[in-house]
């Protein structure tokens, strides 16, 4: 990556640093509704390559290509950098949130990004470059963050930057994980506890499920959904949806709108999921939640109706195969699905999956094995 900065901008770099993508184990939707969620981060990262300037200049490139994104150097300053547009506007605007929260003057720099984590599928790409740029100015500008406040930054670069309405999963996911473990994340108790997987042990790991279904959360159903889910707040008179115990939840159902208590249903169902996975793992009882992760995608199907059929056609080929669960992961409207599988089956599963979703007459899902890993870092 270094040769390829030098080409790019004809010096060396200060460092590079790096991000993962991650997968949400269990727990979807359930961050801006005050529930919980276990997101890993995945052995898939984003790279940035950065060299501070003595000036207010901004210059970045990378050297992913698809759909229209091309080497080529965008040209920026410190305080044009909240101005930015496509891919680059995470890395800027993470300057821009870093310069205007910490009240630093920064410096001017050069950046090359480099990724393999896949864009537009659910494993976050714009939480591992947002996260992957904070680290490294962090560091570069000497401003002595911890990495709950990174957290906090980062959904300022998704929320008022890219103008996604995303809670704080994905950056969580991103700068606190550890490998062969997920982090539990208690949204209203803003705590994050590392709860070991035991994938490793289990001889088990986590496949994704391209469905090459593509989603944007700023654009697409992501905020519907949100406002869904604070209608039903509203109503219920709880500040989130948390607060509803799962058995009252039907109690609900002729005092709101049918779609409203659907959403409501699947928040608070999702949540409790999320406790009785991380409840098994810590046993060592890695094998049982396959099940539950299947129960989530029905949730996520009928009460969310955040899933589109090539997904829902993946998850059912999966379990089909032999898969111990499957479910949609992410956000939704698109993106990809997870299962969980033997080691040993895991080449088999995924080709069969992915003949059955051809099968069912959609476009070859990408199949990729991930496993849990370590966070945002400096790379040696």
């Amino acid at each position: 990556m270094r040769d390829a900065f030098r080409a790019a901008f004809g010096s060396v770099p200060d460092g590079v640093w790096s991000a993962p993508g991650r997968v949400n184990l269990i727990g979807e939707h359930t961050d801006y509704n005050g529930g919980l969620a276990m997101p890993f981060g995945i052995d898939r990262r984003t790279r940035v390559a950065v060299r501070l300037r003595d000036d207010a200049r901004i210059r970045v490139a990378t050297d992913f290509v698809e759909e229209g994104i091309a080497f080529g150097v965008i040209e920026s300053t410190l305080d044009t950098a909240s101005e930015a547009s496509g891919w680059s506007r995470y890395l800027l605007g993470a300057a821009h949130v870093l310069r205007r929260e910490l009240g630093v003057e920064g410096s001017g720099f050069e950046a090359l990004v480099s990724s393999d984590v896949p864009v537009g599928v659910g494993v976050s790409s714009s939480a591992a470059l947002e996260s992957a740029t904070i680290v490294a100015l962090d560091e570069l500008w000497g401003t002595g963050l911890d990495r709950r406040e990174m957290v906090r930054l980062g959904q300022l670069v998704e929320n008022e930057v890219v103008g996604a309405p995303t809670g704080t999963l994905d950056q969580s996911a991103v700068l606190l994980a550890e490998r062969d473990h997920a982090v539990l994340l208690d949204f209203p108790a803003d705590t994050a506890e590392q709860v070991p997987l035991g994938f490793e042990a289990a001889q088990l790991e986590i496949l994704v499920i391209d469905s090459l279904v593509r989603h944007d959360h700023a654009t697409g159903g992501y905020g519907e959904r949100r406002r869904e889910c604070e209608r039903a707040a509203e109503i219920a008179g709880v500040s989130t949806l948390r607060e509803i115990n799962a058995a009252d939840v039907d109690a609900w159902a002729d005092r709101m709108p049918a779609h409203v208590h659907r959403r409501m249903r699947h928040v608070v169902t999702d949540t409790e999921r999320a406790r009785r996975v991380a409840e098994l793992v810590r046993q060592g009882r890695a094998r049982e939640i396959g099940p539950i992760l299947t129960d989530g995608h029905a949730s996520q199907r009928d009460d969310f109706e955040n899933s589109v059929p090539a997904i829902d056609a993946a998850v059912d080929a999966a379990v089909a195969a032999g898969a111990l669960g499957a479910r949609m992961t992410g956000g939704g409207f698109g993106g990809a699905a997870i299962a969980l599988v033997d080691v040993t089956e895991a080449s088999r599963i995924a080709r069969e999956t992915a003949d059955a979703v051809v099968a069912a007459g959609h476009v070859r899902p990408v199949i990729f094995s991930v496993h849990p890993s370590e966070g945002a870092r400096r790379d040696p």
